[in-house]
């Protein structure tokens, strides 16, 4: 029998988004804040990543993944909001009704708002089209910070030599945690150039790409493609696959919500507003993955949207927002009556590009950047760039020159 509750506030995820979220709305009065999270332990990504990055605690010092991870949820509990552990909201049973599945049976919640923070994951290796045999020490970033997280840095449960593809912080990070755990890291394979001094001496095979896995059992090597054309095979027992992130947007999908085509995260406008009236998104659903502060700091701005919409404010329209030119997306995807920042990434690597906005091809703003954007960090414009924009008029167009 299904159980039918009913709540203020639904957040689905308890990552750094959905924590940060549920703490604020919590403490500014928005009711019962409830949390739900499918693993057996709320925090996110950060659990699994040992290392320095995450901010500093009250006394000054640096935090790593895990403390940061635990600090957000008890700033949560603390502001009044519930966390709930292993319990996964499988679809939609009407607008701000979310049918959950939780260890004690099933369970129909309804909300006067949602927030969605579901995050995002990186494309296995079979999404990357990567021909071979399905052997094992094939894995992601996070299967290998999970792998560690749980039986401890020891090759046995991971191999000996290990090969990285990706050039981004992701990367550099797989490649930290391997030889951390005593595994050799024969080479990165890195498509996009990157700086090789990030990887502490393993070669790094810029402009090239692996073509097939080899081995039947466990991996014996990969072959690789270079810049040049030529084809080379490297002798590993352990690949990982880096990047290449996509959102978490099962529910988004299931609802009908639109996608924006650069991120294939819901188009949402400033306030984190989506498509569908009292539904938000935030963090890294939106649009793959930026750090976790980034995150976190969207969760805490979805907060005021989410009080005017309790408040019954009406859901505004916006002017929607497309990227041209060698950027790949452009959020948020609507501008509303305010001025908005932007965030922008490029496709590619481009040295002091010139960016520009237009509306029905008319300029509003074209400004040259000041250093290079590689397509693994985003730039954040101001305000001002979006300060002249009609809400009565067309699309809005984030473009780049070199």
């Amino acid at each position: 029998m299904t159980r039918t509750r009913t709540v203020d506030v639904l957040v689905v995820g308890a990552g750094p988004a959905g924590l940060a979220a549920a703490a604020r709305l919590a403490a500014a009065g928005a009711g019962r804040v409830e949390v739900l999270e499918r693993e057996a332990t709320a925090g996110g990504a950060p659990r699994h990543c040992s290392r320095p990055g995450f901010g500093a605690d009250a006394r000054g010092r640096a935090l790593d993944g895990p403390a940061y991870a635990r600090r957000a949820v008890r700033e949560a509990l603390r502001a009044g909001a519930t966390v709930r552990t292993g319990v996964s909201a499988t679809g939609w049973a009407g607008p701000l009704t979310l049918d959950v599945t939780a260890p004690t049976g099933l369970e129909r919640v309804r909300a006067g708002a949602v927030v969605l923070a579901t995050g995002a994951r990186e494309r296995p290796r079979s999404a990357r089209l990567v021909p071979g045999t399905r052997p094992a020490g094939v894995l992601t970033t996070g299967e290998l910070q999970r792998t560690v997280a749980r039986f401890g840095p020891r090759p046995e449960h991971i191999g000996r030599r290990a090969v990285v593809v990706g050039g981004d912080p992701v990367a550099r990070g797989a490649a930290r945690t391997l030889r951390a755990a005593g595994v050799e890291v024969a080479a990165v394979v890195a498509e996009h150039p990157c700086p090789a001094v990030s990887f502490a001496g393993a070669p790094v095979l810029v402009g090239a790409v692996v073509t097939e896995l080899l081995g039947r059992g466990r991996l014996t090597g990969v072959a690789v493609r270079g810049g040049d054309g030529r084809a080379t095979v490297l002798r590993c027992d352990t690949v990982v696959f880096t990047g290449d992130w996509i959102p978490d947007h099962e529910l988004v999908r299931a609802r009908g919500l639109p996608l924006a085509p650069g991120t294939r995260g819901p188009v949402t406008d400033q306030g984190f507003r989506t498509a569908e009236p009292g539904v938000f998104a935030v963090g890294n659903l939106l649009r793959g993955v930026e750090p976790a502060l980034v995150a976190a700091a969207e969760g805490r701005a979805v907060a005021g949207a989410v009080l005017e919409r309790l408040g019954g404010r009406p859901w505004p329209a916006g002017v929607p927002v497309t990227a041209a030119g060698p950027l790949r997306w452009a959020t948020p995807g609507l501008l509303g009556p305010a001025a908005a920042p932007l965030l922008v990434r490029p496709e590619r690597r481009l040295a002091r590009p010139v960016l520009t906005v237009a509306q029905d091809g008319v300029p509003l703003r074209r400004e040259r950047l000041g250093g290079t954007l590689v397509p693994w960090r985003s730039v954040r414009l101001g305000p001002r760039w979006t300060s002249g924009v009609d809400l009565a008029g067309g699309p809005v167009t984030v473009g780049a020159e070199e």
